[in-house]
């Protein structure tokens, strides 16, 4: 049954809270990864390992968590799922070895993607039909606001504490969501007690989605299949994925019910959700790297950037909310989303490498918009037709539908512009040579500014067509940034019909009163 009064908003800032806690992790690590491998003694390639082992914990999770919640009752697996968070918190705080901290940043992993769709199906239930929307609204805040504020608050701990205090900062916020889980979230039914368990169903996912995401994540940097490991991966990602899907629909008690699909409306709700992913993760992993490695701007600096976009989402939602109520129809504000991100797109695409951080104020608000408008129509469309115990199941493949294409975005992104890097460079290449004016003018400059601090002849020189190279590629590079944006951008725009082959309904109702 829907709550009401106090205890409605109590139940919605406890859920809330607790979602954030696995929402800012996701993104809050990567700015620290510099400080724990001077730390812990690691090498480039293995502290990545810090940041993978947590998102494919995460994504094999995420399928299962309708599963798990309906099995030993959302508020239980929700507190479960908040204590082994917090305390993973603490024991990667405490971590004196990269493996160590890989150990329990999997575990945190695991039960952050419990967090996640169980505190979003306890949401829908806590708050009546006709309040839905802003439900959703309110949860958005979290899921589109914690991936953006994670560099914010990493950068700020990074430059003022020691990076343990990334996971530290976890403990206070897990410690008091518990307390109110237990006094104030209501028990739910057990759907699945009692039934057989699906390990063979379990395994399969595990094996297929933890395989996907391992490519995704390291595919790159690996150079995709020129690894035998990648290959394999991938290989064991197609097979077992297949026999999951086999597994799951000819089992009478699976753990990932895949007959939700039959509703229209889900099935293309997990395209949009998949393409809001590559927007959302995409855009937050590209603007950190466009401005600390050629804007020279500090973590912190970039973090802050970030910040007014936030407070955008915060202002836009309760309006979605409320525009949804009134029978506004999802796929006109969605469609409004689409062409508002491609207009950040767009913004972004101007990006000079004389870019100082009052050319991002505006682009990002922008973009915060544009995130706002897009996650709570297209959540709505997704869910408006799931009932009863579908709502964890729906919840949760569809957080891991946005999850994975968060990381096929950051994937083909990275690819993307290591191609382009070397194609702007090949185009830029003919123009580094004496006879150009603009070349010879500036070589000739930084010449004589060597000389002038007392270099000889030869070195400055030397020195100074390592500048024109350092120009060149931070050129090259930044091109292939912007083309970045343009492609996304049109991309969002090409994606637009996909919304309006959903089901239209003027006063969306995804759960009964009477759905305990």
């Amino acid at each position: 049954m829907a709550e009401k009064g106090i205890r409605k908003w109590i139940v919605t800032i406890t859920v809330i809270s607790a979602a954030l806690l696995e929402l800012i992790d996701t993104t809050v690590v990567n700015v620290s990864l510099p400080d724990i491998m001077g730390n812990l003694g690691a090498t480039l390639d293995s502290v990545g390992w810090v940041v993978t082992a947590y998102a494919v914990a995460n994504v094999i999770i995420l399928p299962m968590s309708g599963w798990l919640g309906n099995n030993f009752g959302r508020k239980n697996y929700f507190l479960f799922s908040i204590v082994t968070f917090t305390s993973a918190s603490f024991f990667c705080g405490h971590a004196h070895t990269l493996e160590t901290l890989i150990i329990f940043r999997i575990i945190q992993g695991l039960a952050g993607g419990g967090l996640l769709s169980t505190a979003q199906a306890i949401l829908l239930e806590a708050w009546p039909p006709e309040e839905i929307g802003m439900a959703t609204a309110l949860f958005g805040l979290g899921a589109v606001v914690g991936p953006t504020i994670g560099p914010t608050i990493g950068g700020f701990i990074n430059d003022h504490f020691a990076w343990p205090w990334i996971f530290y900062v976890n403990i206070p916020v897990g410690a008091i969501a518990s307390f109110f889980v237990v006094t104030f979230i209501r028990e739910t039914p057990r759907y699945d007690k009692g039934n057989p368990i699906d390990w063979y169903g379990i395994i399969l996912l595990a094996l297929s989605v933890g395989s996907l995401q391992t490519v995704l994540e390291k595919g790159e940097s690996e150079d995709w299949f020129a690894k035998t490991y990648i290959l394999l991966l991938a290989g064991l990602a197609l097979v077992a994925g297949l026999l999951f899907l086999w597994r799951e629909l000819v089992t009478d008690h699976p753990v990932v019910n895949f007959k939700i699909m039959r509703y229209r409306s889900f099935s293309l709700g997990m395209v949009t959700s998949f393409i809001l992913g590559l927007g959302l993760y995409g855009s937050v992993f590209v603007f950190p790297i466009l401005c600390q490695q050629l804007l020279g701007f500090t973590a912190e600096q970039t973090g802050l950037l970030l910040f007014p976009g936030g407070v955008a989402t915060i202002i836009m939602m309760p309006w979605i909310g409320t525009s949804l109520k009134k029978g506004v129809p999802a796929q006109f504000l969605a469609s409004g989303g689409m062409v508002v991100f491609f207009l950040f797109c767009l913004m972004m695409y101007g990006t000079t490498l004389s870019s100082g951080t009052g050319n991002f104020f505006w682009p990002l608000v922008v973009r915060g918009f544009g995130m706002a408008l897009l996650f709570v129509p297209i959540t709505t469309l997704a869910v408006q037709d799931l009932r009863g115990k579908d709502i964890g199941q729906g919840t949760g493949l569809n957080n891991m539908s946005r999850q994975l294409g968060g990381s096929f975005g950051i994937a083909m992104i990275t690819t993307f512009i290591d191609r382009r890097f070397a194609f702007h460079r090949n185009m830029l290449l003919p123009s580094i040579n004496i006879y150009n004016p603009a070349y010879s003018e500036r070589y000739n400059l930084y010449v004589h500014g060597f000389m002038s601090k007392g270099f000889g002849l030869m070195d400055a020189r030397h020195m100074a067509l390592q500048a024109m190279e350092g120009i060149l590629s931070r050129q090259s590079m930044l091109m292939s940034f912007t083309d970045v944006f343009w492609i996304v951008g049109v991309f969002f725009l090409c994606s637009i019909p996909l919304i309006f082959l959903q089901k239209f309904n003027r006063n969306p109702v995804m759960l009964p009163v009477d759905a305990h």
